[in-house]
């Protein structure tokens, strides 16, 4: 009897892998109006973040070199244009050491992402896109200081995945 489970659960587990569930995960299609050249420019940065735009940028970049389907060009030779604008940049209390002393701040960035055609249509676009990441307060301003830049790094790659999935996502 055992021997008639084994070998029903082998072909039960190979008749599950070979057939599949249409399971997959988003983003890696094609991008809206069959952009094939792309480039990235630098985004709008209206808060007080120095290079918050140019980190973006090389995120978003980076992001996209990794596949091959879609090939990075300058402004004049490509099909299509990613720009945004950096909305705001928001620094809060997340928790305290004591109660008039933080001990953990959090950042959120929102953002608009648009991407036109060479002819200056607008195929796809997001805005509100919104991240955010804690970071320690460090003993002296310098140390918090450069807490936050950490924090800015990690989130800026996070949305620049987000970006990338949500442009490319053909469900």
């Amino acid at each position: 009897m055992s021997r008639l489970k084994f070998l029903t659960g082998i072909i039960w587990f190979l008749c599950t892998v070979t057939t599949g569930c249409g399971y997959h995960f988003s983003g890696g299609g094609e991008l809206p109006g069959g952009i094939r050249k792309l480039s990235i420019g630098v985004f709008e940065n209206m808060t007080r973040e120095t290079r918050l735009e140019t980190q973006i940028a090389d995120d978003l970049i980076y992001r996209f070199s990794k596949y091959d389907n879609i090939k990075l060009t300058d402004k004049s030779a490509s099909d299509g244009h990613i720009t945004g604008v950096i909305r705001s940049a928001i620094v809060t209390t997340a928790t305290h050491a004591t109660s008039s002393v933080a001990a953990e701040r959090r950042i959120l960035v929102t953002l608009d992402v648009k991407l036109t055609s060479s002819d200056g249509r607008l195929l796809w676009s997001a805005n509100a896109i919104s991240a955010y990441e804690t970071y320690a307060v460090g003993s002296d301003e310098s140390q918090s200081e450069l807490n936050k830049k950490s924090a800015l790094a990690t989130l800026s790659s996070r949305v620049a995945e987000r970006i990338y999935y949500r442009l490319t996502d053909n469900f």
